[in-house]
Protein backbone atom coordinates (compact mmCIF):
# COMPACT_ATOMS: atom_id res chain seq x y z
CA UNK A 1 0.00 0.00 0.00
CA UNK A 2 1.93 3.72 -1.05
CA UNK A 3 1.87 5.81 1.89
CA UNK A 4 1.13 8.52 -0.50
CA UNK A 5 -2.48 7.21 -1.19
CA UNK A 6 -3.60 6.51 1.98
CA UNK A 7 -2.67 10.18 2.81
CA UNK A 8 -4.84 11.47 0.05
CA UNK A 9 -7.56 9.28 0.03
CA UNK A 10 -8.08 10.11 4.34
CA UNK A 11 -7.37 14.15 3.54
CA UNK A 12 -10.41 13.14 0.82
CA UNK A 13 -12.47 11.70 3.23
CA UNK A 14 -11.94 14.01 5.88
CA UNK A 15 -13.17 16.70 3.23
CA UNK A 16 -16.11 14.37 2.25
CA UNK A 17 -17.43 14.66 5.89
CA UNK A 18 -17.13 18.03 6.26
CA UNK A 19 -18.95 18.54 3.28
CA UNK A 20 -21.45 16.39 4.80
CA UNK A 21 -21.98 17.86 7.66
CA UNK A 22 -22.46 21.03 6.09
CA UNK A 23 -25.00 20.00 4.03
CA UNK A 24 -26.70 18.16 6.55
CA UNK A 25 -27.05 21.40 8.56
CA UNK A 26 -28.47 23.37 5.49
CA UNK A 27 -31.08 20.60 4.90
CA UNK A 28 -32.05 20.94 8.77
CA UNK A 29 -32.14 24.72 8.96
CA UNK A 30 -35.23 24.34 5.97
CA UNK A 31 -38.46 23.53 6.02
CA UNK A 32 -39.32 20.38 4.61
CA UNK A 33 -42.00 21.31 2.55
CA UNK A 34 -44.11 19.21 0.26
CA UNK A 35 -43.16 15.36 -0.78
CA UNK A 36 -43.88 16.34 -4.94
CA UNK A 37 -41.77 16.90 -7.57
CA UNK A 38 -41.76 20.92 -7.29
CA UNK A 39 -42.08 20.93 -3.19
CA UNK A 40 -38.37 19.59 -3.78
CA UNK A 41 -37.70 22.06 -6.31
CA UNK A 42 -38.36 24.68 -4.32
CA UNK A 43 -36.38 23.24 -1.49
CA UNK A 44 -33.47 21.83 -3.29
CA UNK A 45 -33.81 25.78 -4.59
CA UNK A 46 -33.72 27.49 -1.16
CA UNK A 47 -31.22 25.30 0.29
CA UNK A 48 -28.79 26.19 -2.57
CA UNK A 49 -28.47 29.16 -1.51
CA UNK A 50 -27.14 28.73 1.99
CA UNK A 51 -23.61 29.65 2.82
CA UNK A 52 -23.35 25.97 4.91
CA UNK A 53 -24.11 24.29 2.06
CA UNK A 54 -22.49 26.61 0.02
CA UNK A 55 -19.25 25.71 2.03
CA UNK A 56 -20.09 22.13 1.90
CA UNK A 57 -19.86 22.38 -2.31
CA UNK A 58 -16.62 23.64 -1.90
CA UNK A 59 -14.96 20.86 0.20
CA UNK A 60 -16.90 17.96 -1.89
CA UNK A 61 -14.91 19.98 -5.15
CA UNK A 62 -11.69 19.92 -2.84
CA UNK A 63 -12.69 16.43 -2.28
CA UNK A 64 -13.02 15.03 -5.72
CA UNK A 65 -9.61 16.43 -6.46
CA UNK A 66 -8.16 14.44 -3.79
CA UNK A 67 -9.49 11.06 -4.62
CA UNK A 68 -8.58 11.90 -8.07
CA UNK A 69 -5.07 11.98 -6.92
CA UNK A 70 -5.08 8.96 -4.96
CA UNK A 71 -7.02 6.95 -7.71
CA UNK A 72 -4.10 8.44 -9.87
CA UNK A 73 -1.57 6.61 -7.72
CA UNK A 74 -3.25 3.78 -6.15
CA UNK A 75 -6.33 1.13 -6.55
CA UNK A 76 -9.98 2.04 -6.57
CA UNK A 77 -10.16 -1.37 -4.02
CA UNK A 78 -7.73 0.89 -1.48
CA UNK A 79 -9.03 4.13 -2.13
CA UNK A 80 -13.01 4.12 -1.93
CA UNK A 81 -12.72 1.64 1.33
CA UNK A 82 -10.04 3.79 3.30
CA UNK A 83 -12.60 6.76 2.61
CA UNK A 84 -14.83 4.82 5.30
CA UNK A 85 -12.93 6.57 7.97
CA UNK A 86 -14.84 9.44 6.57
CA UNK A 87 -17.70 7.87 8.97
CA UNK A 88 -15.98 8.41 12.00
CA UNK A 89 -14.58 12.06 10.72
CA UNK A 90 -18.01 12.49 10.30
CA UNK A 91 -19.37 12.01 13.71
CA UNK A 92 -15.95 14.43 14.99
CA UNK A 93 -17.04 17.58 12.30
CA UNK A 94 -20.54 17.39 13.31
CA UNK A 95 -20.29 16.90 16.94
CA UNK A 96 -18.30 20.44 16.74
CA UNK A 97 -21.24 22.40 14.21
CA UNK A 98 -24.42 20.46 15.60
CA UNK A 99 -22.86 21.16 19.11
CA UNK A 100 -24.38 17.66 20.42
CA UNK A 101 -22.71 14.47 20.90
CA UNK A 102 -24.02 11.20 19.73
CA UNK A 103 -24.49 8.70 22.56
CA UNK A 104 -22.53 5.79 22.32
CA UNK A 105 -24.29 3.30 21.37
CA UNK A 106 -23.89 5.37 17.64
CA UNK A 107 -20.26 5.88 18.35
CA UNK A 108 -19.90 2.15 19.15
CA UNK A 109 -21.75 1.39 15.41
CA UNK A 110 -19.94 3.93 13.85
CA UNK A 111 -16.64 2.47 15.24
CA UNK A 112 -17.55 -1.40 14.57
CA UNK A 113 -18.31 -0.59 11.09
CA UNK A 114 -14.63 1.50 10.42
CA UNK A 115 -13.22 -1.29 12.06
CA UNK A 116 -14.84 -4.04 10.18
CA UNK A 117 -13.98 -2.65 7.06
CA UNK A 118 -10.55 -1.72 7.57
CA UNK A 119 -9.93 -5.17 8.77
CA UNK A 120 -11.72 -6.62 6.10
CA UNK A 121 -9.52 -4.52 3.21
CA UNK A 122 -6.34 -5.44 5.38
CA UNK A 123 -6.84 -8.89 5.30
CA UNK A 124 -7.64 -8.70 1.49
CA UNK A 125 -4.58 -6.29 0.46
CA UNK A 126 -6.34 -5.85 -3.02
CA UNK A 127 -4.00 -5.28 -5.75
CA UNK A 128 -3.16 -2.65 -7.87
CA UNK A 129 -4.75 -4.05 -10.84
CA UNK A 130 -4.37 -2.59 -14.60
CA UNK A 131 -5.05 1.59 -14.80
CA UNK A 132 -7.74 1.24 -17.63
CA UNK A 133 -10.73 -1.08 -18.35
CA UNK A 134 -11.75 -3.06 -21.41
CA UNK A 135 -14.17 -1.43 -23.23
CA UNK A 136 -16.89 -4.43 -23.28
CA UNK A 137 -16.15 -4.39 -19.40
CA UNK A 138 -17.69 -0.92 -19.57
CA UNK A 139 -20.62 -1.55 -21.66
CA UNK A 140 -21.57 -4.44 -19.17
CA UNK A 141 -20.73 -3.13 -15.89
CA UNK A 142 -22.60 0.49 -16.92
CA UNK A 143 -26.17 -0.72 -17.34
CA UNK A 144 -25.37 -3.07 -14.22
CA UNK A 145 -24.77 0.02 -11.91
CA UNK A 146 -27.97 2.16 -13.00
CA UNK A 147 -29.81 -0.85 -12.49
CA UNK A 148 -28.94 -1.17 -9.12
CA UNK A 149 -29.22 2.92 -8.64
CA UNK A 150 -32.73 2.67 -9.98
CA UNK A 151 -33.68 -0.84 -7.64
CA UNK A 152 -32.78 1.36 -4.38
CA UNK A 153 -34.36 4.64 -5.20
CA UNK A 154 -37.51 2.86 -6.43
CA UNK A 155 -37.56 0.96 -3.19
CA UNK A 156 -36.72 4.11 -0.96
CA UNK A 157 -40.20 5.64 -1.80
CA UNK A 158 -42.03 2.96 -0.67
CA UNK A 159 -40.40 3.50 3.09
CA UNK A 160 -40.46 7.14 5.24
CA UNK A 161 -37.64 8.04 7.65
CA UNK A 162 -34.57 6.26 8.53
CA UNK A 163 -35.25 3.57 6.25
CA UNK A 164 -35.52 6.20 2.88
CA UNK A 165 -33.02 7.64 4.21
CA UNK A 166 -30.83 4.69 4.60
CA UNK A 167 -31.97 3.48 0.90
CA UNK A 168 -30.99 6.80 -0.95
CA UNK A 169 -28.19 6.20 0.57
CA UNK A 170 -27.49 3.23 -0.97
CA UNK A 171 -28.42 4.20 -4.38
CA UNK A 172 -25.87 7.31 -4.10
CA UNK A 173 -23.57 5.13 -2.98
CA UNK A 174 -23.38 3.22 -6.06
CA UNK A 175 -23.41 6.03 -7.76
CA UNK A 176 -20.37 7.30 -6.52
CA UNK A 177 -18.74 4.14 -6.85
CA UNK A 178 -19.38 4.08 -10.38
CA UNK A 179 -18.03 7.86 -10.25
CA UNK A 180 -15.01 6.73 -9.07
CA UNK A 181 -14.13 3.93 -11.38
CA UNK A 182 -14.64 6.32 -14.04
CA UNK A 183 -12.63 8.68 -12.30
CA UNK A 184 -10.12 6.33 -12.13
CA UNK A 185 -10.64 5.52 -15.96
CA UNK A 186 -9.65 8.89 -16.81
CA UNK A 187 -6.69 9.21 -14.89
CA UNK A 188 -5.45 6.26 -16.46
CA UNK A 189 -5.90 7.50 -20.01
CA UNK A 190 -3.97 10.70 -18.83
CA UNK A 191 -1.12 9.06 -20.18
CA UNK A 192 -2.42 9.55 -24.17
CA UNK A 193 -2.86 13.42 -23.33
CA UNK A 194 -5.30 15.80 -22.80
CA UNK A 195 -6.80 16.05 -25.86
CA UNK A 196 -7.09 12.57 -26.39
CA UNK A 197 -9.18 12.00 -23.09
CA UNK A 198 -10.93 14.92 -23.54
CA UNK A 199 -12.30 13.80 -26.83
CA UNK A 200 -13.53 10.19 -25.01
CA UNK A 201 -16.40 9.55 -23.40
CA UNK A 202 -14.90 8.70 -19.59
CA UNK A 203 -14.88 12.40 -18.66
CA UNK A 204 -18.85 13.14 -19.78
CA UNK A 205 -19.72 10.21 -18.42
CA UNK A 206 -18.44 10.71 -14.82
CA UNK A 207 -19.76 14.04 -14.54
CA UNK A 208 -23.15 12.72 -15.60
CA UNK A 209 -23.11 9.79 -13.17
CA UNK A 210 -21.89 11.82 -10.42
CA UNK A 211 -24.31 14.29 -10.73
CA UNK A 212 -26.82 11.63 -10.13
CA UNK A 213 -24.77 10.31 -7.29
CA UNK A 214 -24.80 14.08 -5.76
CA UNK A 215 -28.43 14.50 -6.71
CA UNK A 216 -29.08 11.44 -4.59
CA UNK A 217 -27.32 12.39 -1.96
CA UNK A 218 -28.93 15.77 -1.42
CA UNK A 219 -32.24 13.64 -1.28
CA UNK A 220 -30.79 11.31 1.48
CA UNK A 221 -29.69 14.47 3.93
CA UNK A 222 -33.48 15.42 2.79
CA UNK A 223 -35.19 12.30 3.71
CA UNK A 224 -33.72 11.59 6.97
CA UNK A 225 -30.65 11.92 9.88
CA UNK A 226 -26.68 11.20 9.09
CA UNK A 227 -26.81 8.21 11.00
CA UNK A 228 -29.35 6.53 8.63
CA UNK A 229 -27.83 7.87 5.49
CA UNK A 230 -24.28 8.06 5.69
CA UNK A 231 -23.32 4.65 6.69
CA UNK A 232 -24.96 3.08 3.95
CA UNK A 233 -23.27 6.09 1.38
CA UNK A 234 -19.89 5.52 2.68
CA UNK A 235 -19.60 1.51 3.54
CA UNK A 236 -21.89 1.28 0.27
CA UNK A 237 -19.28 2.81 -2.02
CA UNK A 238 -17.04 1.32 0.17
CA UNK A 239 -18.03 -2.22 -0.91
CA UNK A 240 -19.13 -1.67 -4.57
CA UNK A 241 -15.69 -0.26 -5.26
CA UNK A 242 -14.16 -3.42 -4.44
CA UNK A 243 -16.37 -5.32 -6.93
CA UNK A 244 -16.10 -2.85 -10.02
CA UNK A 245 -12.33 -2.69 -9.46
CA UNK A 246 -12.51 -6.51 -9.49
CA UNK A 247 -14.29 -6.74 -12.53
CA UNK A 248 -12.83 -3.68 -14.26
CA UNK A 249 -9.44 -3.59 -13.10
CA UNK A 250 -8.25 -7.03 -12.25
CA UNK A 251 -7.75 -5.54 -8.35
CA UNK A 252 -8.02 -8.98 -6.96
CA UNK A 253 -8.76 -9.59 -3.10
CA UNK A 254 -6.53 -12.23 -0.98
CA UNK A 255 -8.05 -15.50 -0.13
CA UNK A 256 -6.91 -18.49 1.65
CA UNK A 257 -6.08 -18.22 5.08
CA UNK A 258 -6.75 -14.41 4.74
CA UNK A 259 -10.40 -15.38 4.75
CA UNK A 260 -10.95 -15.53 8.36
CA UNK A 261 -9.97 -11.71 9.03
CA UNK A 262 -12.26 -10.72 6.19
CA UNK A 263 -15.13 -12.94 7.72
CA UNK A 264 -14.26 -11.29 11.15
CA UNK A 265 -14.43 -7.90 9.45
CA UNK A 266 -17.68 -8.72 7.40
CA UNK A 267 -19.15 -9.68 11.11
CA UNK A 268 -18.07 -5.99 12.49
CA UNK A 269 -19.67 -4.32 9.33
CA UNK A 270 -22.78 -6.19 10.20
CA UNK A 271 -22.98 -5.97 13.94
CA UNK A 272 -22.48 -2.43 13.65
CA UNK A 273 -25.20 -1.79 11.29
CA UNK A 274 -27.19 -3.96 13.47
CA UNK A 275 -26.41 -1.60 16.49
CA UNK A 276 -26.43 1.94 14.57
CA UNK A 277 -30.12 0.80 13.55
CA UNK A 278 -31.26 0.27 17.32
CA UNK A 279 -29.11 3.30 18.32
CA UNK A 280 -31.36 6.42 19.79
CA UNK A 281 -29.50 8.64 17.59
CA UNK A 282 -30.69 7.11 14.59
CA UNK A 283 -33.79 8.69 14.99
CA UNK A 284 -32.30 12.09 14.29
CA UNK A 285 -31.37 14.31 17.79
CA UNK A 286 -27.39 14.52 17.37
CA UNK A 287 -27.29 15.94 13.80
CA UNK A 288 -30.26 18.62 14.34
CA UNK A 289 -28.86 22.29 14.89
CA UNK A 290 -29.40 23.40 18.57
CA UNK A 291 -32.69 25.31 19.13
CA UNK A 292 -30.56 28.38 20.48
CA UNK A 293 -27.69 27.98 17.75
CA UNK A 294 -26.93 30.31 15.33
CA UNK A 295 -28.74 29.30 11.48
CA UNK A 296 -27.68 30.80 8.34
CA UNK A 297 -30.38 33.03 7.71
CA UNK A 298 -34.16 32.85 7.93
CA UNK A 299 -36.38 29.85 7.79
CA UNK A 300 -38.94 30.71 4.64
CA UNK A 301 -42.40 29.20 4.53
CA UNK A 302 -42.92 26.35 2.79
Amino acid sequence: MSALTIVLALFAALSNASASVLQRRAATDEAPGGSGIRQAARWLARVLRRPSWLAGAALLGLSTVLQAAALAVGSLSLVQPLMASELLFTLAVGSVVFRSRPDWRTWLAFAALAVGLSLFLGAASPSEGRPTAEPRLWLLVGPAVLALVAVFTAASRLVRGAPRAGLLGLAAAVSFAGTAALLKEVMGRLGQGVPAVLASWPPYATLVVGTLGFLLLQSAFRAGSLTASQPALTLGDALTSVVLGWVLFQEYIGLGVRVLPEAIGVALIGAGSVGLARATAADGGWDSPPDDGPHDGPCPAP
